[in-house]
């Protein structure tokens, strides 16, 4: 439905792309925040660098792994060296704070508002923050559930518990064997619950979210609805951007906002109703909790 003419970065300044957020925020009756992990970047869930090297620099020495997300997918030659590994950085991006409080920022700003969160992140972060649980849908999964590896049924299992006592009982890179989780079903190993083959397992809670999104969206058709995209790339559009371009486009009272760090464009068709901030997420959205709170 869009043609293939994108908006040039904006040649407006800074602050006065700020003020124009600023007025939507108010403005809208329903705010829809869409986040992907740029949000969760600018946060400070890095998974290179410092961060890395403080958690993972015997990983590094002994298997030549540059980066957490890279040795996610490291052929272990055992499961408890895998468990070793994944049990830390599941502890360090599920369980552990965001460096940074730009989830809370988030929040002072949509806290007495009607709003709704969709987002591609399994950290947590959101709900970690305080937003109602209700009003968010993760999408790709969870760092904080395991499923079946068949999978043989559509459940999900809290792995907290678990997770944590593999952190606290590892050694020499590898957890006990005994702690190597399994299916309470049918025996299989268990997985992480993530997005990233047709096995992924949508449970009751999946399906419940996704039924109020749909509902949260449906009830507000033609209001004045902000939709709020935050670090949203383009590895899945067809989950936040393209839908959030298209229901813009439907709705004449819709505002489309867009913070990423040179990646924030819009189709020309609603450049006229969107603001594309090409800046710093956390930046942005702590000036606007600090100027929401005078």
């Amino acid at each position: 439905m869009f043609s293939r003419i994108w908006t040039k970065p904006s040649t407006k300044s800074c602050s006065e792309l700020m003020e124009r957020l600023k007025a939507a925020l108010q403005d809208c009756d329903a705010v829809v925040i869409g986040a992907g992990a740029g949000l969760s970047t600018a946060a400070g869930f890095t998974y290179t660098g410092e961060r890395f090297e403080k958690y993972f620099s015997d990983f590094a020495a002994k298997y030549g792994i540059q980066d957490m997300y890279s040795g996610g997918f490291f052929p272990f030659a055992t499961s408890e060296e895998h468990w070793a590994y994944w049990s830390r950085y599941i502890y360090i991006n599920r369980y552990m704070d965001a460096p940074k409080p730009v989830y809370d920022a988030i929040l002072k700003l949509v806290q007495d508002k009607d709003y709704f969160v969709i987002t591609t992140n399994v950290d947590h972060c959101f709900q970690k923050a305080g937003f109602d649980k209700k009003r968010l849908f993760y999408t790709q999964g969870d760092y904080g559930l395991f499923q079946c590896s068949e999978p043989c049924c559509q459940e999900t299992f809290d792995n907290e518990a678990v997770i944590l006592e593999m952190v606290k009982r590892q050694e020499d890179m590898k957890i006990p064997s005994e702690l190597l989780p399994v299916c309470p079903h049918c025996g299989k190993p268990m997985t992480m619950n993530l997005r990233s083959d047709d096995t992924f397992v949508e449970d009751e809670g999946w399906h419940r979210a996704a039924e109020r999104y749909e509902d949260f969206l449906r009830t507000r058709t033609g209001g004045k609805i902000l939709f709020l995209e935050l670090g949203v790339g383009y590895n899945t559009p067809v989950i936040i951007k393209y839908p959030f371009w298209q229901m813009t486009a439907k709705n004449p009272e819709a505002t489309y906002a867009c913070i990423n760090q040179g990646q924030a464009v819009c189709p020309q068709e609603i450049e006229q109703r969107s603001i594309c901030m090409n800046a710093d997420i956390g930046q942005v959205l702590q000036s606007l909790s600090d100027a929401a709170i005078q």
